[in-house]
């Protein structure tokens, strides 16, 4: 018969998800209010991820950690594929085809997880000395950021690929490198900007890039500012919010939600969120500062790294401080891919933190919450 240990049930981390769900039921409130069969399909995807929540939490992760790598190796190979045998939109190839049921995946999203799960598998087989990592175990692990981050780039994907990047050297930087290889990474990446900028970025790279710095914004930008300026202190009634129930407002329900968001709850509703988001951030941090389990580390500052970065580059770019481009706010924007994700990495860190102490010393091999 199944029961539940309390001593396991002890561990779980529930703080986490306290702080999750204001953001998923503010986002179908607003998803519902402009577009109600998008609202319905986010739902889908909510009890999607919950299911596989569930699923990937139960997992015995720290015994089966032999197949990280293989995990690793299977989203490259996917990256690789779509070079070969991808699906092409809009001018981009990030897709691959499933045959028989009319549907695509995109690789990209699932290199996420597979690259923090690595990272952590990395580090903890071979733990940072005192000063930090020095310079060929640096190399090694940057490889495995590197390879994934080009092949992303390359479809063309720069905000993931970029995304990925930062997230990888960010867990480098919290865990320890010696401090003169990032003096060195620092003074190249002041050196060859200007150079990747004329001859590796595309032309709507470029472009974009070119609206940010120009004194008028975009028409997305601009409709953005109105939006979020007309929501004043305590925001608009449905029928008054304009710019989003007259379609001015673009991609109201997914990139510019959060510009949705102010028009309908003004300074007050953008000011909760906000304060949510840094909220699940500190606390994410805090797991892994006070502890000294390199997988718990890695995947928490992982999560935190990746909340602050989409959070902090899409309310900018809706506000006209960083440039346009496709980066969701986590759990927040509608879409199933990138909340599917989420709710994955979520799992890994319950299951790692809820079972830490059963995996590791319960040589028996069975699960004491059965």
């Amino acid at each position: 018969m199944w029961r539940i240990d309390k001593r396991i049930l002890a561990q779980f981390d529930f703080l986490s998800i306290i702080l999750i769900i204001p953001l998923v039921l503010t986002s179908n409130w607003l998803i519902s209010e402009a577009v109600p069969a998008l609202a319905q399909k986010q739902l889908a995807y909510v009890g999607v991820a919950a299911l596989t929540f569930l699923a990937i939490f139960l997992l015995p992760i720290r015994r089966m950690n032999w197949l990280i790598p293989f995990i690793y190796w299977t989203s490259v190979a996917l990256l690789f594929a779509v070079e070969f045998f991808g699906h092409a939109r809009l001018g981009a190839q990030r897709w691959i085809d499933i045959p028989f049921i009319n549907a695509t995946i995109q690789p990209s999203e699932f290199v996420k997880p597979a690259l923090i799960l690595m990272l952590a598998y990395l580090i903890n087989k071979s733990p940072p000395p005192m000063q930090g990592y020095r310079i060929k175990e640096f190399l090694k692990i940057s490889f495995y950021i590197l390879l994934p981050f080009i092949l992303i780039a390359k479809e063309p994907d720069l905000g993931t690929a970029v995304v990925l990047l930062l997230i990888g050297f960010g867990v480098l930087f919290f865990i320890g490198v010696y401090w003169k290889i990032w003096a060195v990474i620092i003074g190249s990446v002041l050196l060859f900007s200007p150079i990747a900028y004329e001859f590796l970025l595309h032309d709507y790279q470029r472009t974009r890039i070119q609206d940010f710095i120009s004194e008028k914004p975009s028409y997305h930008v601009q409709q953005s500012i109105i939006a979020i300026g007309s929501g004043g202190f305590t925001g608009k009634s449905k029928e008054d919010a304009t710019q989003t129930q007259m379609r001015f407002l673009p991609i109201a329900t997914s990139d510019f939600i959060f510009a949705f968001l102010v028009e309908r709850t003004g300074f007050l509703g953008a000011f909760g969120i906000i304060f949510v988001y840094i909220m699940l951030i500190l606390h994410l941090m805090s797991l892994s500062i006070y502890n000294d389990d390199y997988y718990i580390k890695v995947v928490t500052i992982s999560i935190s790294f990746m909340i602050f970065i989409y959070m902090g580059v899409n309310v900018s770019m809706t506000i006209g401080y960083a440039p346009v481009v496709g980066v969701p706010l986590p759990m927040f924007s509608y879409g199933g891919s990138s909340f599917i994700n989420f709710m994955i990495l979520f799992a890994i860190m319950q299951n790692l933190i809820t079972f830490r102490y059963k995996d590791m010393y319960d040589g028996r091999g069975t699960k004491s919450f059965l």
